[in-house]
């Protein structure tokens, strides 16, 4: 797998160089419950425009998170999945937004905290 980026050598620098980025971390939440179509996304997260979303998802490719699976039976289907390493992200990222929670505890600035479905739509199932 060629990753085209060039990373940091430091690990922590080196996860946060593959997970951040606007929405990176939203899609992997998405993808955690099971391969979506970009329809699909689009429609899970509708601010996030395609454009950032097709890079995002590209990016997250690039660095061995997320795999496109064309449809066996319709070449047009393409599907985005994590892969294992991408899976691997899963109590990462929970840790991430409890750590959110409690730094706007903290701060005392749990009012501007939103709720997951102000931005992600739950499981909308296949189009």
């Amino acid at each position: 797998m060629k990753i085209s980026k060039h990373l940091p050598g430091l690990p922590l620098e080196r996860t946060l160089g593959v997970i951040s980025g606007r929405w990176k971390g939203v899609l992997i939440s998405v993808l955690l419950t099971g391969p979506k179509r970009l329809s699909e996304l689009e429609k899970h997260i509708p601010s996030l425009s395609q454009k950032v979303l097709i890079q995002q998802l590209r990016a997250l490719e690039e660095h061995g998170v997320v795999y496109r699976k064309a449809g066996a039976d319709d070449a047009r289907r393409v599907d985005y999945a994590l892969t294992p390493l991408g899976m691997s992200l899963e109590s990462l990222i929970a840790q991430m937004r409890q750590w959110g929670e409690h730094h706007a505890e903290e701060l005392d600035d749990t009012d501007r905290l939103l709720p997951c479905d102000a931005v992600v739509r739950p499981d909308i199932g296949s189009p």
